[in-house]
């Protein structure tokens, strides 16, 4: 690329006008995204006097997290879509319209858990396919030559987290002056509305060809084994959640939160299988995963601790917190921007950091372990408000969830970004894609054991419940410090 060209496509920061698209794109569905999920468990267990649906709190907490693993596992479905029938481009725009019709059921009045539940599939199904392919096709406004790529995803970066910052205070504040949560749902459609008008008016001439290209376009030949492969899934679903009804002795929410679970293990437990097993896996290969294998199991954990700020720490804000600072009154939904505000503070920093050490930095393993460290702690500093007023009826300060979502994320740079990182270097050539994938299931995993460990929170329980769950991460976190040594040599020269 000549010096006059690339001065000339200097139109956003220095970049391609296209990344203004995508970083457009990606800020609205997450403001949406965040924005819902903000209020969302509320309104859940809400009565229905106030405008909620009145679920136990258990209840709530289990669907929050299995609406969060789903999100995670629909990935899978949209890497296809576009590799095989869509192309990364389409995939985006129809993802787009997804999200916006889930977020237009869910703003409807009187629409109660029916909607809730048909709003949670187009979602769920609609991030599916935006998510991953909107960093697919900002790698292709990029030639394989130019060195402003990296810098391209850290501004794409900052759109993501900037959305999510600012969403749960817009809509948590519009919710609470119209006093109804399908105002601030609506708040959400309105912003994916937003991202997909600017997209279909920017794409075209922005974009140019980026994202067109089908990469393994589905042959006619494949259709025959393509539909008993789908009719097969869907079966063997419709056979998991079968069995799960005989078991429990009725089919209701917990049968299905039950199967997601089940879901959660079994699906990542393939992708090993399969990859361990396959003749394209090579004899290092082998021995790569399998090192692999105990860092996954790490970052389940990570984030069974880390996804629970939408859940039993959004019940925590709601009911224990003092919300009063001065003539000023919080919104407990404020609480889920302190995620996305510490990743904007923390990423530069430590990218410096792993910049300055360079072959000093620990390792990939002790990097895990130092991760869930720091996320367990921040759950045995929960046990402290309970601890030292000796009850659970007093209400605390905010500044113990401020600490403790500062420390979990403080934690995330530990194994966020250091995850992505090793999985590219750790993969079989054979399946590189499908390893990133995995580790997306990671997440997925972890809130699918969420769907039945948060159940057992309640204010009796708070003090044990973050005791329990965070001194057993430490346990595994030091396990996983002490073994470093003895796992880089299956790393075979991944450090």
């Amino acid at each position: 690329m000549s010096t006059e060209n690339t001065a000339k496509e200097k139109t956003f920061f220095g970049h391609p006008r296209g990344l203004a698209t995508l970083f457009n794109t990606e800020f609205w569905e997450r403001f949406s995204y965040y924005g819902m999920r903000a209020i969302l468990i509320y309104y859940m267990y809400d009565t229905v006097a106030n405008g909620g649906l009145g679920f136990s709190q258990a209840t709530a907490t289990a669907i929050m997290s299995i609406y969060g693993s789903l999100v995670f596992m629909s990935g899978v479905i949209g890497g296809w879509f576009a590799d095989r029938v869509l192309g990364p481009r389409q995939t985006i725009f129809y993802g787009g319209v997804l999200i916006m019709v889930g977020h237009v059921v869910l703003a409807l009045p009187n629409g109660g858990a029916t909607a809730l539940f048909i709003s949670m599939i187009f979602i769920i199904l609609g991030t599916g396919l935006l998510k991953p392919n909107v960093s697919n096709v900002v790698g292709d406004l990029y030639p394989p030559e130019d060195n402003r790529r990296d810098a391209g995803f850290s501004i794409f970066y900052m759109g993501i987290n900037l959305g999510a910052f600012i969403a749960p205070f817009i809509v948590s504040a519009v919710s609470d002056k119209a006093g109804s949560f399908h105002a601030g749902f609506s708040v959400a459609a309105v912003g994916m509305a937003v991202a997909l008008i600017v997209y279909v008016l920017t794409g075209k001439s922005y974009l140019k060809e980026a994202g067109k290209k089908i990469p393994n376009p589905l042959q006619k030949s494949e259709a025959k084994s393509l539909t008993f492969k789908i009719l097969g899934i869907i079966l063997a679903i419709g056979l998991l959640i079968a069995i799960l009804t005989m078991i429990t002795g009725s089919l209701t929410i917990n049968t299905i939160i039950l199967a997601v679970t089940v879901m959660g293990v079994g699906v990542p437990l393939a992708y090993f299988i399969m990859m361990m097993t396959s003749k394209k896996t090579e004899p290092d290969e082998k021995s790569r995963l399998t090192a692999y294998i105990p860092l996954f199991l790490i970052a389940v954990l990570f984030w069974m601790i880390e996804e629970q700020g939408s859940s039993t720490l959004a019940i925590f804000a709601a009911e224990r917190t003092d919300l009063s600072i001065g003539s000023y009154t919080l919104n407990p939904a404020n609480f889920q921007s302190l995620n996305p505000v510490f990743v904007i503070i923390l990423s530069p920093i430590f990218a410096w950091i792993w910049t300055r050490l360079g072959d000093r930095q620990p390792s990939t393993p002790r990097k895990f372990a130092l991760g869930l460290f720091f996320a367990g702690l921040s759950f045995v500093i929960m046990m402290l408000p309970g601890i030292l007023h000796g009850n659970t009826t007093t209400l605390v300060s905010p500044l113990w969830l401020v600490l403790s979502f500062f420390i979990c994320i403080f934690g995330e740079m530990f194994i966020s970004p250091v995850g992505l990182s090793a999985t590219t270097k750790l993969a079989p050539k054979a399946f590189a894609s499908q390893t990133m994938s995995l580790w997306f299931l990671s997440d997925a995993m972890g809130q699918a054991f969420n769907a039945q460990a948060t159940q057992f929170f309640s204010a009796d329980t708070e003090v044990a419940y973050f005791g329990i769950t965070g001194f057993v991460a430490i346990a595994f976190a030091v396990g996983l410090f002490i073994l470093a040594p003895f796992l880089k040599k299956y790393m075979k020269g991944v450090h």
